[in-house]
């Protein structure tokens, strides 16, 4: 995701120049810094002409975590380029995750604010982008013969509840404290250790 500006709308994508705003002081404060009137301020309109676009301050939001997920699913991805096979690819879409979290802390609590996840529903919606690089890498552990068929339904929880509760661990919890290499260091034994267990 780009370096975002700030920048007053002229003329041009008023919904895309609201989430831009929106993604700005998300950034900074997480979802709890999202106002509409701070939002159209930044902008530069009426706090009405959101309305056109965004039914309330929700849907704004949700439309930020939106953009958001996509990022966060592509750096997770970018950690899977050296990756020799599917059980390195699973450790690297982990570590993505933690990495974005770290380095974004405002975006990872805004990314998962909103979201409701039903990927064992026929009628859900489309997969949060995390949640589908996991599933990806999850189903290539399968197509490569690394985890039985059998044992593939609902792998991705213990795998997300991991690497989100290692997250909030490191920006809310006692692992805050440690420097930022034990914090890694401890990222990696986590997300080796839920992998070891998936494949045992």
């Amino acid at each position: 995701m780009p370096e975002l500006s700030r920048a007053t709308y002229h003329h041009g994508d008023l919904r895309q120049a609201l989430i831009e705003a929106g993604l700005e002081l998300t950034r900074a404060g997480g979802p709890d810094a999202l106002a509409l009137r701070d939002v159209t301020r930044r902008v530069g309109v009426s706090p009405s002409a959101a309305y056109r676009h965004f039914a309330d301050r929700d849907a704004l939001l949700a439309a930020v975590a939106t953009r958001i997920q996509d990022d966060m699913a592509q750096r997770m991805r970018s950690f899977q380029a050296s990756a020799p096979d599917a059980t390195g690819r699973l450790c690297a879409v982990g570590l993505g995750y933690i990495a974005f979290a770290l380095r974004e802390p405002g975006w990872f609590e805004a990314a998962f604010s909103t979201i409701e996840a039903r990927p064992d529903s026929a009628d859900a919606a489309p997969l949060p982008a995390p949640l589908a690089a996991l599933v990806t890498a999850l189903d290539a552990l399968v197509d490569e013969g690394a985890l039985p068929a059998d044992e593939r339904s609902g792998a991705e929880w213990p795998c997300w509840s991991a690497v989100h509760g290692f997250a909030r661990l490191a920006l809310h919890g006692p692992l805050r404290a440690l420097p930022a290499a034990d914090v890694w260091a401890a990222a990696e034994r986590t997300v080796d250790a839920v992998i070891t267990g998936l494949l045992a």
